[in-house]
């Protein structure tokens, strides 16, 4: 198993217009493409005007697989174009957990 965690850095003040944005356009396309969805966060304490989305997959190939279609596809687009003003930088990590880990 592999965890993405894709931690978005927000303009200042756009937060909360971010968050809208993905659970009215974004969060059913990713659902229907990607792997597990194991959650999504905000930054309250520390550097501030985060949003970390968490997903699983069985696989590298599964996620390449599934990013791959996602982005494919029109409406993907069209929901990328609604929130790239809104973001500062992305960055993404893939971790593997250990085998003592709750998770995997």
């Amino acid at each position: 198993m592999y965890i993405e965690e894709r931690d978005y850095r927000i303009k200042p003040g756009l937060v909360p217009q971010f968050v809208r944005t993905y659970e009215e356009h974004g969060l059913a396309l990713q659902k229907q493409y990607l792997g597990k969805f194991l959650g999504y966060f905000i930054s309250e304490i520390g550097e501030l005007n985060h949003v970390v989305a968490l997903w699983s997959y069985d696989s590298l190939d599964e996620r390449d697989r599934a990013r791959s279609q996602m982005l494919a596809d029109e409406r993907w687009q069209a929901y990328l174009s609604k929130v790239i003003d809104l973001i500062d930088t992305q960055q993404t990590r893939i971790l593997k957990p250990v085998s003592f880990s709750p998770i995997g």
